[in-house]
Parts: C-alpha cells; sequence; structure tokens
C-alpha cells in the first residue's frame, strides 16, 4: 500500500533560499517538491499547472510581497501556504491574511540553524497539508460589552493553542472586555515571535498584553503570554496568582507546553479557573485540562467545523476534559456567560 506524497510548491526569489528549503524538506519521503517559483505570479502559473496541497511562500519578494499573494490567492484556491520569512512581526499579517504558519529563515552560516529549520519546516508542511484554510476565516465574533460579575469567583482564565492560534486567540480577546479577568496564554510560537505577538495584541484591544516574565502577577484586564521558549506555570501567593517562566526539557514535542500551565492552574486555582483548549496540532493540553475539570474548573474546548486543525481539541474532547465544545466565535460568549453565573 502506497500514500500520496505532500506535493509542495517553493515560492522564493532568492535562488539560495529557495535551493535550501527544496533540498532540505525533499529528504522526508512523504514530502515531494513538484515546482519552485520565483515570485507571485510565477507561482499563480504553476499553482495551474502543478495542483500542490502545500505551498512555502517568502514574504519580501519582487511584483507583488507575499503578503498581498496570499490575500488574493486563497479566495481563489484551496491552498495551504506555510510563510517562510526572515523575523519580523509581518509574519502575522500574513497569518491574519490566510497563511497556515510560519517558519523563521535560518542563519545559512550555522549547519544546526539550517538542520533546525529544516526539520520544523518539514514538520510544519505535514500538519499543513491537512490544515482547513479559508473555510474557517468567516465568521466573526461580537464585542461582548458590559462588566463580567465573576459571580463563581472564577479568577483565571487559561488558554492553549497550536496551528492556527495566533488567529484564534486574537479573535477571542478582542471580544472581551478590559473588565475581564486575567488570562494566561500559551501557544506554540518560536522565542522572538511571542514578544512580537504579545506586543501586537497590547497595541490593537483594550487588554493590557504581554510576554509573560517570572514574577508577573495575574491582574484583572491583563493577559500574559508564554515567552516562546520557556514552560509557563502559575504559583498561588495568598490570595493572588503570579506566573513563572522557566527552561526545561519539551513536554509533548513543546516548549512552552499547554500541559504544564494547565497542570498547574488545576493545582493552584482548582474550580477557580476557566480552561479553554484551541485549534493545533497534537495531544498536548488535553491531559492538563482533564486535570483542571476535576478539580472542578470550566472547560471549553474548540469545535472541529471552526479548527484549522482539529487535533489538540479532539484529543481533550475524546478524553472528557472539555465540558462544552462550540465554535471559535461562541467561545467569549460562554466565557461571560460563565463568569456572570448564567451556566
Amino acid at each position: 500500500m502506497t500514500c500520496n506524497k505532500i506535493r509542495v510548491l517553493v515560492v522564493d526569489d532568492s535562488l539560495v533560499s529557495r535551493e535550501l528549503i527544496v533540498r532540505g524538506i525533499s529528504s522526508d519521503p512523504m514530502i515531494e517538491v513538484v515546482a519552485k517559483a520565483i515570485d507571485p505570479f510565477d507561482a499563480r502559473d504553476k499553482i495551474l499547472q502543478y495542483k500542490p496541497d502545500v505551498m512555502t511562500c517568502d514574504i519580501e519578494m519582487p511584483k507583488m510581497n507575499g503578503i498581498e499573494f496570499i490575500r488574493r490567492l486563497l479566495p481563489q484556491y484551496s491552498l495551504s501556504v506555510i510563510v517562510v520569512s526572515t523575523i519580523s512581526d509581518a509574519v502575522f499579517n500574513a497569518l491574519n491574511a490566510g497563511a497556515v504558519d510560519f517558519v523563521a529563515k535560518p542563519n545559512v552560516q550555522s549547519v544546526k540553524s539550517v538542520e533546525s529549520f529544516i526539520k520544523e519546516l518539514i514538520i510544519k508542511i505535514k500538519i499543513a497539508s491537512i490544515a482547513k484554510v479559508s473555510e474557517v476565516k468567516g465568521s466573526s465574533i461580537s464585542t461582548i460589552s458590559g462588566k463580567a460579575n465573576s459571580v463563581n469567583e472564577k479568577k483565571i482564565i487559561a488558554i492553549g493553542a497550536s496551528t492556527g492560534g495566533t488567529e484564534a486567540i486574537t479573535r477571542i480577546l478582542k471580544a472581551l472586555p478590559s473588565s475581564i479577568i486575567g488570562l494566561v496564554i500559551v501557544q506554540h510560537i518560536p522565542p522572538v515571535f511571542s514578544k512580537m505577538f504579545a506586543e501586537r495584541l497590547n497595541s490593537s484591544m483594550a487588554l493590557q498584553v504581554k510576554e509573560a516574565q517570572t514574577g508577573d502577577f495575574i491582574e484583572q484586564g491583563k493577559v500574559l503570554i508564554a515567552p516562546g521558549d520557556q514552560h509557563m506555570r502559575i504559583k498561588k501567593i495568598g490570595d493572588l496568582f503570579k506566573v513563572e517562566c522557566f527552561q526545561a526539557a519539551k513536554v509533548n514535542g513543546h516548549c512552552p507546553s499547554v500541559d504544564v500551565l494547565f497542570e498547574s492552574v488545576a493545582k493552584e486555582a482548582g474550580n477557580g479557573a476557566i480552561g479553554i483548549i484551541l485549534t493545533g496540532m497534537g495531544y498536548d493540553g488535553a491531559r492538563g485540562l482533564l486535570a483542571m475539570k476535576r478539580k472542578g474548573a470550566r472547560t471549553i474546548g474548540q469545535d472541529e467545523d471552526s479548527s484549522v486543525v482539529y487535533g489538540m481539541p479532539k484529543v481533550a474532547y475524546e478524553i472528557g476534559a472539555v465540558e462544552k465544545q462550540t465554535a471559535l466565535e461562541n467561545i467569549p460568549r460562554e466565557i461571560y456567560s460563565i463568569l456572570n453565573g448564567e451556566k
């Protein structure tokens, strides 16, 4: 029995980068590079000719930048796109335009950097090959107005996400009022980009958002995002909660790990928490969300239809960790209902 290879189109105006990617990902037996393109117009022709499953795409290119290309492309073709670019918050514009994920270009002078880059890109191509693209972008989320009363004395909201999570998190946070209880978030994201992501969110909404540092307290209207290369857990100090960020081995293949955060929330906050698991590949967060539920926390999982990748929420749901499974656009209302004692 043979399985179909993942057909990949590599788009990059740099010959060095293009050939590096092609040689690197072609080493995986599940991937076939069906074409290469030097700019968006060349890529458009190759898409029609070769019908790839996944496209890797640079941002800075001649004739049209990658973000505009993605924005114009996706309404016409159901194609998963991975942005391969230098370190810049422009990648978040690409994700907003519809890209599934991104990988930072390596230091080509460093063998270790190149090897790490290829390994990460191969993994993300495989995830992108099963991801949903345009159909999960449509539904808008209404902003929640009014004050959440915290009738049930919930003190913390903990969120975990992976592939597709940056957009899902952005949409949820923009819908929440500034009076909301403190939030702690683990998004599987590389170092440097986690800080960019936090700063980007902070500049676009009423909530105060920052990359977490050890000693930060969880406070009303504040969102703390785990650093891209450190686990994050919470500790109870009197009536307050603070975070600890620390370097350690990967858990479930990830650092930061959602399970590390959720298990600490279960232990330290008990029934004073709400746990939410969003789109992402794998099973990170499922065990921790179950621990939270068993300690009396309320738990929410994103449903399949609204997930870019229905992996993490699926595992959590199947092991009984999810109390309420719902579409992304309903999650802010579910949070609000819990805090006001409506559910």
